[in-house]
């Protein structure tokens, strides 16, 4: 599997997976989860409601594919009267995460709702998360383009880092995923999914530098030092 230029001259998958056969996957897969799960998100709605005051549901706007707007719906694990800073990165043991708010996150539980924007289709079960307006309006060439798939509930940067992880080092590994997707690598990602919620996070983070990926991109700082030295 090779990536292709695009009509604006960025490099992207060619996979028969990204263009034809992972909408119907992520559909299909989608249904069978929100049926099979829906006792599990009811508990757990009524858990949130009776373990902390405030809304079920933490919702906001998100930017997907091609910068379209959506709504970001997963369930509450911080206080309720908690006004979110877009800037603050937030570890698992930050001081105003409900002590069911870290059982979620620690097994992204919270995540579940999002199964129904992969329904609607404004995301993916695999791709890069989806940013705030903001930030994306804050985008140069090379990051815009993470927004050329759709977003997804897990990723390639999600299995090899942690929320921790610095945004530029984030960015290269879903820029990595747009230039290699393809239904092994969406698979691989499932599965390692799964063994990041048994052994956390930070045993499974790399450097992009260090992963398998690195190959295949070249941040714009280091086109920069390349040229001086020249």
């Amino acid at each position: 599997m090779m990536g292709v230029m695009n009509s604006c001259g960025i490099l992207v998958s060619e996979s028969v997976w990204l263009r034809a056969l992972k909408r119907p996957f992520d559909l299909v897969a989608a249904l069978l989860l929100v049926l099979l799960l829906s006792p599990v998100l009811l508990l757990i709605a009524v858990l949130v409601k009776l373990t902390s005051p405030g809304p079920v549901f933490f919702i906001q706007d998100r930017a997907g594919k091609d910068e379209r707007i959506f709504r970001l719906v997963k369930f509450r694990t911080m206080r309720g009267d908690r006004k979110p800073d877009p800037k603050e990165l937030v570890p698992l043991h930050h001081p105003d995460i409900t002590r069911l708010g870290y059982l979620l996150r620690r097994f992204k539980l919270d995540e579940f709702p999002q199964f129904f924007s992969v329904i609607r289709g404004d995301m993916s079960l695999v791709g890069p998360r989806p940013t705030l307006p903001d930030q994306v309006a804050a985008y140069d060439a090379f990051r815009r383009q993470r927004l050329l798939v759709r977003p997804g509930i897990t990723g390639l940067a999600q299995v090899y880092g942690n929320s921790l992880m610095p945004w530029d080092e984030r960015i290269l590994y879903d820029i990595a995923y747009v230039r290699r997707c393809g239904f092994f690598l969406d698979l691989s990602i499932l599965l390692r999914t799964i063994l990041v919620v048994f052994v956390g996070e930070r045993r499974m983070t790399r450097p992009f530098a260090q992963s398998p990926f690195a190959a295949f991109v070249t941040s714009p700082a280091e086109n920069r030092v390349d040229k001086s030295q020249i």
